[in-house]
């Protein structure tokens, strides 16, 4: 069967605008469900496919409104997708792009389960539409998407462009570009790709050491994958592109872990290898989870090393975790 999301079926299937666009509206904006979006067009429901992800399990924070939703695949793999509800009123939904990952960073969680498999394009457009219909039972609207979850999103390249392709298109999700976010640990070339296909996309270096030999240490991929070779892709994200022109800053996120990337010594590489690039830091607690090798800062010391920055004239945001007493929060992620 042939998917919902493909807008080439939609116009053979429903030929008129008037009821495409009706039924579009109720199914991804409204994120009805199926049977209210199908009262008038009976025929689609032994044409399409219309979902091949399901909520297996439901973990909600006590402390902060956070939610974790384990999914499951057709083929029985579970993943996760985690509910950010801001104080603000803000909502935000944190989706994965890989079973498990083969990027093998030492402080995530989700490197020990290794790489499974990439997920299609229409399994992450899944954990979107599920998570809007938990949020509009509430009342919600799901403002932001974060690809942030498990994986390497841009080593799952296609499917990611077309997820996001879905997501900004006006027929479907509607989501405005700068409310999208696609973080990675750093493929030079795939991050110059991705900037010149989606210059108004943000997107997230999981930077977490302007140190070389410490990189290499914490993420395996760095010893090819050099800071010499991201810094020179550095003025792609931030600048215009073709004309088109990037949405302001690209972001650059920091985990702070006691003893290992919070000296000053990494402070002040830090600063060297930023200086010049159009780009906001991001420092975060470290969320532990069992057998963790590493410790976090104390706030204090997380304010103090942001201070510094801040004073040196660049862009820095405190990060505070949601959801990491139900092993909902960055680094955390394992599937289960």
């Amino acid at each position: 069967m042939k998917s919902v999301y493909n807008v080439e079926v939609l116009e053979e299937l429903v030929r008129d605008p008037y009821q495409r666009k009706k039924f579009c509206n109720a199914f991804f904006k409204k994120a009805l469900p199926i049977e209210v979006c199908l009262k008038k067009l009976p025929d689609m429901a032994r044409t399409l496919s219309f979902q091949c992800m399901e909520i297996v399990e439901r973990h909600d924070s006590k402390r902060d409104g956070a939610t974790r939703l384990v999914l499951q695949t057709a083929d029985g793999h579970r993943v996760e997708a985690v509910v950010l509800r801001i104080a603000t009123g803000r909502t935000s939904l944190c989706i994965s792009s890989q079973i498990g990952c083969s990027v093998g960073c030492k402080f995530c969680a989700t490197a020990k389960l290794g790489f499974i498999r990439n997920l299609t394009f229409v399994e992450m457009l899944d954990q979107v539409l599920l998570a809007k219909r938990l949020l509009c039972e509430e009342g919600r609207t799901l403002r932001n998407v974060v690809v942030m979850g498990m994986g390497e999103p841009l080593r799952n390249e296609e499917n990611l462009f077309q997820c996001l392709e879905i997501l900004r298109d006006p027929q479907f999700f509607n989501l405005s570009e700068n409310h999208l976010l696609v973080s990675t640990v750093g493929l030079p070339d795939a991050m110059a790709r991705f900037a010149y296909r989606f210059p108004k996309i943000p997107l997230a270096l999981s930077l977490h050491s302007a140190r070389q030999e410490v990189r290499e240490r914490l993420i395996p991929i760095a010893k090819f994958q050099t800071l010499e070779k991201l810094k020179a892709v550095f003025p792609k994200l931030g600048n215009p592109v073709a004309g088109m022109g990037r949405s302001g800053s690209f972001m650059v996120e920091y985990l702070l872990l006691k003893g290992i990337n919070d000296s000053h010594e990494d402070l002040i590489a830090l600063m060297n290898l930023l200086r010049g690039a159009d780009a906001h830091i991001n420092l975060i607690q470290f969320n532990t989870y069992p057998g963790a090798p590493f410790e976090p800062v104390s706030t204090e010391a997380r304010e103090a090393f942001g201070k510094e920055l801040r004073k040196a004239g660049f862009k820095t945001t405190l990060r505070y975790s949601l959801g990491d007493d139900i092993a909902a929060a960055c680094g955390q992620l394992a599937g289960k």
